[in-house]
Formats: structure tokens, sequence, C-alpha cells
């Protein structure tokens, strides 16, 4: 038996990282999981890699045309959404003198207008007593130099959080996020031109000495995703090996 048996996910961003972890461990609790990204190629090898169980539509959520055509597909199925993970999200290292209007217009398209727009077409087929899970970030609390606009992004989903967990707790929703520390994935690795030496650096910081691997913030949306959590609304659940803690 898994936690999440006959149950219904959804995962955006779900192509690779985080993401894609999310969507493995989903669908090895017993969901069907319904996973969306950008691009075609990556979104299909994820969806082969998870199996059956996977549904993919591919998608950007900061288009509401594309968000659209994917809870339709999700209708299309009958059976609803016991859990949305609100992955999908962009970033990058830009100091305050270099931001452009561009650049932060992308990031608060994203990660906080696709985001919401993300859950709000969302509700009409939330089954009552789902959960919604939306991915934070530790650089809320850190204040690292050139994270200033995504991290801006971040503090907006965590205030979100609460306020969806007290807007949609007359239907047993409970809302939540999950606040990953350092993680080794391709979006890390893609924010500077010395990948290594920057893993290095920020693995420095944390106190258990590494950075998280994917299916460590997978398993801990899980843990929200599933009953396990059944009274857990309104959090930030941090997965950053000590980072903001200690």
């Amino acid at each position: 038996m898994g936690l999440l048996d006959g149950k219904t996910a959804l995962v955006t961003g779900a192509s690779t990282g985080i993401g894609l972890a999310s969507a493995v461990r989903l669908a090895a609790e017993g969901a069907h999981v319904f996973i969306t990204g950008r691009r075609k190629t990556e979104l299909d090898a994820a969806a082969e890699a998870i199996g059956p169980a996977a549904t993919p539509v591919v998608g950007d959520i900061a288009d509401l045309a594309d968000l659209d055509r994917l809870y339709d597909a999700v209708r299309a199925r009958g059976q609803g959404l016991d859990v949305l993970f609100a992955n999908a999200s962009i970033a990058s290292l830009v100091p305050l003198a270099e931001a452009t209007e561009e650049h932060v217009d992308t990031l608060f398209g994203i990660n906080v207008r696709g985001t919401l727009f993300t859950v709000q077409k969302a509700l009409p087929l939330l089954n009552d007593g789902a959960s919604v899970i939306l991915n934070g970030s530790t650089t809320v609390d850190t204040g690292d130099e050139g994270m200033g606009v995504y991290a801006a992004t971040k503090a907006a989903t965590r205030s979100l959080a609460r306020t969806w967990a007290n807007e949609l707790k007359g239907r047993g929703i409970r809302v939540n996020a999950v606040t990953p520390g350092p993680t080794d994935t391709p979006a890390l690795v893609g924010l500077t031109a010395t990948p290594e030496e920057f893993k290095r650096q920020l693995a420095a910081r944390v106190p258990l000495g590494r950075l998280a691997r994917p299916e460590e913030t997978a398993a801990a949306v899980a843990f929200l995703a599933s009953g396990q959590s059944s009274f857990i609304t309104g959090s930030s659940l941090y997965v950053d090996g000590g980072m903001n803690q200690i």
C-alpha cells in the first residue's frame, strides 16, 4: 500500500530536478501523476521514466491558455485532483545594479503570477481534503547576493501559502510550502559559469556538508501530499540540511 493509492496528482515543472523526482515519488506512492513542462523532449523522457502512472501535458504556467489545456486534460480523466505540487519556477543570479525590466517581469511572471493561476485554475478540480504544495526557497532568509528578485518571488510564494491555507480550510484543503536548500539539479548548475566551484561553496555553508539530492525534497513533498501530514497547513517545511536552522 502506497501513501497515495488511488489519488490523482499534478506536478508542474516536472521535466527535471525536484519536479521530476517528486513526480516519480508520488507515482511510486500510488498516485496517477499529471506532469507538465515547457520542453516536450524532456517532458516525454520524464513520462517514460515514470511509466504508465504519468500523463504528460506540455505547457508553460505563465501562459493561461496552456494552463487551461492542462486542466482540460485533468478534467477529462474524471477524478479531480488530490495533490497539486506547484513546483515550476526559474532563478537567475542578477544583482540589483544589473536587474532589467525583462528579468523582473520574467521571474515574477512565472514564479508568482504563474503559481497563482496554477492554483486558482485548479480550484474547481481540487477534491475536498486535497493537498496543495508550493515550492519555496531558503533564499527568502539568506539574503544571497544576486538573488534579490528570485528571493522576492519566493517570499511572495511563502505568503500565498499562508493566505490560501486560510481561504481553503473550509474545504479541508491544506496548503503548505516545501523549502529546499541548495539542491544538486540542472537548474542550480545553470546559474553560473563555474558550477563545480559554485556547488562546493554552497555545500560548505550546509551543516550536513553537502548539497541535497532532489529525491530528498521529493520525500518531503510526498509527506505533505499524504495523510501523514493531516494536521499541517500554512507551514513551510525546510529541507535544507540545517542551513537556515543552525
